[in-house]
């Protein structure tokens, strides 16, 4: 049984979807999910499925939930009762966000152990899981609470995948984009430097040091800071000549 967070909250069970019907009942499977086999407290759900406006039979309705779940996922979850608090056990099963979470930490441990031939597999994988926006069909409340972490998690591995790119010497491929990302996250200072160096590894020196002044100009008239420290070297290193392909 496939349970997916990374897009719309679904369940497949040998290709075929196992419908879960309401946002409630979908999103008291994704918190729980994503709990990772943690207790969630009968509060927590509460505020993800009803935010500040949680009916007076919020108890019994919170069990409704629960046991009609446990009879959409049979013997492949165990989801429990805990004094106040429910947990979900995948039994056997694969959880996407767990197993993102997974391939990323491996990504990213890889790059930094110097192995960015291992890195960018690894990332591509994780960064594969995703569908879409996350959590799409649960509450606005969840989706708020949980969805900005998601994000910056996907983020950070789709920055350390190009770094592992850019290592590997495909900085022509990832100029393209790189300029629909940092149009897209134009604050990422991280995503702008890689499309600095990618430039730059394409004798486009001059667009380089144009993307930095573009960079600081915004990062001065929306925050009031100045480049950090990432950023500022790779324009040095851009006006020294030191980006070489030893260099990311």
């Amino acid at each position: 049984m496939e349970f997916s967070v990374l897009g719309p909250v679904r369940v497949t069970s040998a290709g075929r979807e196992i419908p879960v019907p309401g946002r409630k009942q979908r999103t008291m499977l994704a918190a729980l999910l994503l709990a990772g086999g943690r207790p969630l407290s009968d509060d927590r759900l509460t505020s993800v499925m009803w935010g500040g406006r949680a009916p007076a039979t919020v108890g019994a309705q919170l069990c409704t939930y629960a046991s009609r779940l446990r009879t959409r996922l049979g013997p492949a979850a165990e989801l429990r009762r805990m004094g106040s608090s429910y947990r979900l056990g995948v039994i056997d099963g694969f959880v996407d966000a767990a197993e993102f979470d997974r391939l990323a930490r491996a990504g990213h441990e890889a790059l930094r152990a110097g192995r960015p031939e291992v890195a960018a597999p690894l990332l591509r994988s994780a960064l594969g899981l995703w569908r879409g926006p996350a959590l799409d069909g649960a509450t606005q409340q969840l989706r708020d609470a949980e969805v900005p972490q998601l994000d910056e998690a996907r983020t950070s591995a789709l920055e350390s995948r190009i770094e592992a790119e850019l290592a590997l010497g495909e900085h022509r491929g990832l100029v393209p984009e790189l300029t629909g990302l940092v149009a897209r996250y134009p604050l990422r200072e991280r995503l702008r430097a890689q499309w600095m160096t990618a430039l730059y590894r394409c004798e486009r020196q001059a667009e380089a040091l144009a993307a930095y002044q573009e960079g600081r100009r915004i990062l001065v008239e929306e925050l009031g800071v100045d480049p950090g420290p990432a950023l500022t070297a790779t324009h040095h290193a851009v006006l020294q000549g030191r980006l070489g392909l030893n260099a990311v």
